[in-house]
């Protein structure tokens, strides 16, 4: 089976795509294209227009979350819980998951102080939800076994490694399982080999040019530092 991940550099639901194979150990081929000039062959085969898209032997599946199912259900080891009420109850935090990276997407482009602040108690109350949900032991969402829910997580908490190098700390103060959480998928291999080793860079680089609070306290910060 051939498999090529069409993706986006700072996507976060690419990553998704690329955690899953990675956990299957499978080779697979993965070809970045610019979205803002979309090539046409790219139309043909992802019809929303979004990244990722993964080709297999030339049939193209789109949407992360059917991708990461597709992989699961072809490729061992299987990632989701083999109890159905267990597999059905991870599938809804893989949508929270996804509802996460739109709140996101509101903090880093909330336009004023005022806006800002609101979007970061949002965060914080999101994961507050997270937090009595998982275990008291183990490193993962649901114990020791690293799961779809796990790779779905991995690119919502990587944005707040850069946010926190603008200052943007205590978003965690108050969900000690979900640092921890965070910390440990920080250290899986197949969530750092998810990006490139620039990852960070481009990504601060996109913020500094959203004409943001967060993009003129980054601004800020940068000069202080220099």
């Amino acid at each position: 089976m051939k498999l090529t991940l069409i993706s986006h550099t700072l996507c976060p639901y690419v990553q998704r795509a690329a955690i899953v194979l990675a956990e299957k150990e499978a080779a697979f081929e993965r070809r970045n294209i610019d979205l803002a000039n979309k090539p046409a062959w790219f139309k043909a085969v992802s019809p929303l227009g979004k990244t990722p898209v993964l080709m297999v032997d030339g049939d193209a599946i789109f949407e992360s979350a059917v991708i990461c199912e597709y992989l699961d259900d072809t490729l061992l080891p299987r990632l989701h819980p083999a109890d159905a009420l267990k597999r059905a109850q991870h599938r809804a935090w893989m949508e929270f998951g996804t509802t996460l990276l739109n709140t996101l997407g509101g903090f880093y482009n909330a336009p004023d102080a005022a806006s800002l602040e609101s979007r970061r108690r949002e965060l914080r109350a999101r994961f507050a939800q997270i937090e009595p949900v998982l275990p008291r032991q183990g490193t993962y969402f649901s114990g020791d076994a690293f799961s779809l829910v796990d790779a779905v997580f991995g690119p919502v908490f990587r944005y707040f490694d850069v946010f926190e190098q603008a200052g943007e700390h205590g978003i965690f103060e108050h969900t000690p399982k979900v640092r921890a959480w965070r910390a440990a998928l920080a250290q899986r291999a197949s969530i750092q080999r998810a990006v490139r080793s620039d990852y960070a860079d481009e990504l601060r680089q996109f913020l500094l040019k959203r004409g943001s609070e967060l993009s003129r306290r980054m601004s800020a910060s940068v000069r202080t530092q220099a």
